[in-house]
């Protein structure tokens, strides 16, 4: 286990990720092409760290979104619909831009994703999905003001309760799931991607639901 929340921008501890975003940087040299980082309300002192009381973890960067922007949610269509939603409920404010130069900034909140890495074909493998827990586990410990977790998608939140200490069977992953895991809050959502919403997995107001209830849990 990784003691960093953070990994190196050359982080060598999944060799396939490592060979697949090594090649994107000779392709693509500009983009950000490393893991991405945690996304925090605005700066990285101490203070922001403290302010944050919810932590949304994805599952993974996209290729042509947080992959070439470096930050979560940034590029894609995913972001538009989570961003939107937070600025909806007061957990962001500014305006989201698809770049990471933007004025979108986060409020009590910081976004993070389960494997840090691009993987091939938006599919890290079970090894790579526990190598990178060891960065998520120090993420959870960086907020000691933290009070609630949303999960999108089912790897991110088995991946979440894992490194809570807790077992996957007792805390199954549903849609609008919401669980006491002790001195926080478990919330878990289907991911905001473009085939769940055009499959009609998840809508725009089923999406906007979970973060009411999170909004309500928070006192916001």
């Amino acid at each position: 286990m990784v003691a960093s929340a953070e990994p190196s921008h050359d982080c060598p501890l999944c060799p396939r990720l490592h060979d697949f975003i090594a090649g994107w940087r000779e392709r693509e040299p500009h983009w950000f092409n490393g893991p991405v980082p945690a996304f925090l309300p605005k700066g990285s002192v101490r203070g922001d760290e403290d302010s944050v009381r919810l932590l949304i973890v994805g599952l993974a960067p996209g290729l042509r979104g947080a992959n070439r922007t470096g930050r979560p949610f940034t590029g894609d269509y995913a972001g538009d619909l989570l961003y939107s939603t937070l600025i909806a409920h007061g957990f962001a404010r500014g305006r989201f831009e698809a770049r990471p130069d933007d004025s979108l900034e986060l409020i009590d909140t910081a976004i993070v994703n389960a494997v840090r890495c691009v993987p091939p074909e938006n599919k890290p493998t079970g090894a790579e999905i526990s190598t990178c827990r060891g960065f998520l586990v120090p993420t959870i410990a960086r907020f000691p003001n933290l009070r609630a977790i949303l999960t999108l998608g089912g790897i991110a939140h088995q991946s979440t309760v894992r490194a809570l200490g807790l077992r996957v069977a007792a805390y199954p992953f549903k849609h609008a799931g919401s669980y006491d895991v002790g001195r926080l809050q478990l919330f878990s959502s289907y991911h905001c991607s473009r085939y769940n919403t055009n499959t009609g997995v998840l809508t725009e107001e089923m999406f906007i639901k979970v973060f009411a209830d999170i909004a309500e849990f928070l006192g916001k």
